[in-house]
């Protein structure tokens, strides 16, 4: 070979191994924990300024950092804990696990999102909030009872039908279109006590996301919102308990470790006893609840834990025990976290989740009980390619039971004959992947697919109807009718009544204008395969759940977003805005008259029509010092339509059908127009904090009689077009003082007290607005019905 060529093969090669090790990376992976309990940290901060780039910890405290090789100053922080800045050798890989310390003096506490590098200004994910557990025990709420749900509802976006209403809104969507998740575990009634409390003990929440739009791909099956809740471990260090003792209800928390450094549980319980005092007052009535958390988790070696988490609650409401409502929550989820490598993690659960519902007339003589019940396996894996590329993926299929309700005699002389409403089964699989791609420094994107698919199983009797419309229209009376069926077949369980099957793209970017500011913007598709059935603009106990069958279209989203975000003053205040555009097909709809209580063919009173809602969400926060808060402000709409169907045959005469509302867009019952919540939080000193909330929300839209007649002697009002009416607007200011005593610091056990006042200027709400003839006038009058005026309460917070 010529010399010459030899060299320059030499060169060449040598220029490649140069190229090769200068590209070589290396990853620093490990656990965060906190100092004092060894408890997991979700949403730590892993940066390194120089490059600009970073991660967070994932669900469990694991975090994955691959770069070049150099030496590099990391920086670990998150809200609450003192900061460790360390300089780090990437020449091989290693594994290290940090420990946070709590800082002496949490002056941050009031954050929604937070960290060092203010890295939510780059990352591609929008449309989602974080609210700490401090926060949500400082927000004023009725009763003086710290509450999750009350407090996502001074967020932009989130409203609810009212005081004492269940469930919540988002982005003008209905309380069935959230889906709430508690350690991985769906919960279908969040309320207790017909939405007074939520079912979340906040003693035994660690963390709590609510997603209203840049739904990541391993998120399915509801169209409005994903509420992500995961509950502490437990303390693996020392033994530790906490509670508090209120006006209604007390609670209490122990924890600690079963072998030290290595296994943890957490036991917590509360209970309502206000009812324990009404035969003081001669009222025989009862209303309470209690619910339980518990918790175990067990460190096997470096690659694999174990985690068995569980949830029990239970609400009792009885009116002299001649009616009886007891009604609740159970879950219990079996987890497995594996680390395949540094840079590959997994969790593999095993759910269980039942709501049941039951009803005892004794009047009448017969129990009503009713739920579902569902069996989940999910795998998820978490793949970090490198610090500008990770990649999660995995399935998920859940199994549904669904009892309509079983009524039976409570009694040997009770007439009612024993009947069980038809189950239905259903079955939904998914698989998805979701990639984080940093493309550029200024560009980030979050894009992947989720494939569902929902197969309606056999029942043991399923109804047939002519031309198969189960909904059938007067053209004379210009009315909807239930179909009468013309046959009944009786399917084996294992045959398939209908299958649905839909691709849902996710896609999120993220524009870096400068350090402080990024625009974003994402596009998502859902498709929710479960409904709640429910002519009330507040979900009740009562209300049934109902898959997606022959005759009803699984519902359908594309929503729409874009937002700019800024960063003031090195991230001491910050400004976040953003629009958003939904559409919504097969939103089911009723027919005028509809009964929705012990119905066993239900499709007969339903129409698949559509929804779409619009606005614009701002939020002004303050980060820093003695006065935190932020100022939220929505300006939105929300409405539905059901046009009329397409004749089925001819029959001589006009088919045209009216739709509902003469097949218009009609608001929703929970289209709220404006919506200001304002939380300030002010530390006095290190004794004495003050807390306040203003919320003003447009009345929620309402049906008022348009006329009356009389017949037989009677007054009997109508109705016009739906919700074209409105209930007065809703205002309310709230206040809380927090006392800690300064003999805290030298005592074992640590106490605080919590003094709060709900709807300070005694602001009369209206629930409702109805209307009625003065029986000594003859006129008619309008009654407003009113849950709250002003409320103050008191509440001692212990711990040791």
């Amino acid at each position: 070979m010529n010399p010459t060529y030899r060299q320059i093969i030499v060169l060449v090669l040598l220029l490649s191994l140069n190229f090769i090790y200068s590209q070589q990376k290396y990853t620093l992976s490990g656990t965060i924990v906190e100092a004092n309990s060894n408890e997991t940290l979700i949403g730590v901060t892993i940066a390194v300024p120089e490059l600009r780039t970073g991660v967070t910890t994932n669900e469990y405290g694991f975090y994955s950092l691959t770069l070049p090789e150099g030496e590099y100053q990391v920086r670990i922080s998150y809200l609450g804990y003192q900061d460790i800045v360390s300089t780090i050798s990437f020449t091989q890989d290693q594994k290290i696990n940090y420990r946070l310390a709590e800082q002496a003096e949490q002056l941050e506490e009031v954050v929604l999102t937070d960290n060092a590098e203010r890295l939510n200004i780059r990352k591609p994910q929008m449309s989602v909030s974080t609210i700490s557990v401090q926060t949500i025990k400082r927000i004023p709420v009725v009763l003086g009872e710290a509450d999750v749900i009350k407090s996502i509802l001074l967020l932009p976006g989130v409203t609810n039908a009212g005081e004492g209403s269940s469930g919540f809104n988002v982005r003008g969507g209905a309380a069935d279109q959230n889906l709430i998740l508690l350690d991985e575990a769906t919960i279908f009634n969040s309320s207790h006590l017909f939405g007074f409390f939520s079912v979340f003990n906040p003693d035994a929440i660690k963390d709590v996301k609510l997603f209203k739009g840049g739904i990541p791909a391993r998120y399915g099956g509801r169209v409005s919102s994903v509420l992500e809740i995961f509950q502490k471990e437990g303390n693996s260090k020392e033994f530790h308990m906490n509670g508090g003792i209120g006006a209604v209800a007390s609670r209490l928390l122990a924890e600690g470790p079963i072998k030290k450094d290595k296994s943890a549980f957490l036991v917590g319980g509360r209970a309502s006893y206000a009812h324990l005092f009404l035969p003081l007052l001669d009222i025989d009535n009862k209303a309470y609840f209690y619910d339980l958390n518990a918790k175990l988790n067990f460190k096997i070696n470096e690659r694999n834990n174990i985690f068995l988490s569980s949830y029990f609650g239970r609400d009792l409401f009885s009116v002299n025990d001649s009616f009886i409502n007891i009604y609740g929550n159970a879950l219990v989820n079996f987890r497995w976290n594996h680390l395949f490598s540094d840079k590959l993690f997994s969790n593999l659960s095993l759910i269980y989740s039942d709501y049941f519902y039951g009803l005892e007339l004794d009047f009448v003589g017969f129990e009503w009980n009713s739920g579902i019940r569902n069996f989940n396996l999910k795998y998820d894996l978490k793949h970090y390619i490198n610090d500008n590329l990770q990649i999660n993926y995995g399935v998920n299929n859940i199994y549904y039971s669904f009892n309509p309700g079983k009524i039976k005699p409570n009694s040997s002389d009770s007439g009612i004959l024993e009947e069980q409403l038809i189950k239905k089964y259903a079955n939904e699989f998914a698989a998805y992947f979701d990639i984080e791609h940093k493309i550029t420094d200024n560009l980030s994107m979050e894009y992947g697919l989720r494939f569902s698919h929902f197969l309606r199983l056999g029942q043991d009797e399923l109804n047939v109807y002519e031309n198969d419309q189960p909904v059938i229209f007067d053209p004379f009376q210009l009315i909807y009718q239930e179909a009468d069926p013309i046959d009944v077949i009786n399917p084996n369980r294992g045959d398939n009544l209908a299958n649905f099957a839909n691709l849902e793209p996710r896609i999120s970017m993220a524009y870096t204008l400068n350090s402080s500011s990024s625009i974003k913007a994402s596009y998502t598709r859902v498709a929710q395969y479960l409904h709640l059935l429910s002519n009330t603009s507040s979900p009740t106990p009562l209300d049934v759940w109902t898959p997606s069958g022959p005759w009803v279209k699984p519902q359908l989203l594309d929503q729409y977003a874009v937002g700019f975000f800024k960063n003031i003053k090195g991230g001491a205040y910050s400004f976040e805005t953003e629009a958003f555009y939904k559409d919504i097909q097969n939103r089911i709809d009723y027919i005028d008259g509809a009964n929705l209580i012990a119905n066993n063919s239900i499709e007969r009173v339903i129409l698949n029509g559509e929804a779409r809602a619009y606005g614009l969400e701002m939020l002004l926060r303050k980060n820093d010092g003695r006065l935190q808060g932020w100022l939220a402000y929505t300006l939105s709409k929300s409405e539905q339509r059901t046009p009329g169907r397409p004749a089925v045959v001819d029959n001589g005469r006009s088919n045209l059908e009216t739709g509902i509302n003469l097949g218009e867009w009609y608001n929703t019952p929970y289209d709220k127009t404006h919506d200001i919540a304002l939380y300030a939080s002010y530390d006095i000193n290190n004794k004495w904090s003050i807390n306040s909330n203003f919320i003003f929300q447009t009345g929620q839209p309402t049906n008022y009689p348009v006329g009356q007649f009389e017949f037989e002697g009677l007054v009997v009002p109508y109705y016009g077009l739906r919700n074209v009416e409105r209930l007065p607007d809703y205002h309310r200011l709230d206040i809380a003082a927090t006392l800690t005593p300064k003999k805290n610091i030298n005592r074992k056990v640590k106490g605080e007290w919590v003094f709060s006042i709900y709807n300070i200027y005694d602001r009369r709400n209206a629930a409702s607005i109805n209307f009625r003839r003065n029986q000594d006038t003859g006129v008619n009058e309008a009654i407003r019905t009113s849950i709250f005026g002003i409320v103050p309460a008191v509440t001692y917070n212990f711990k040791f």
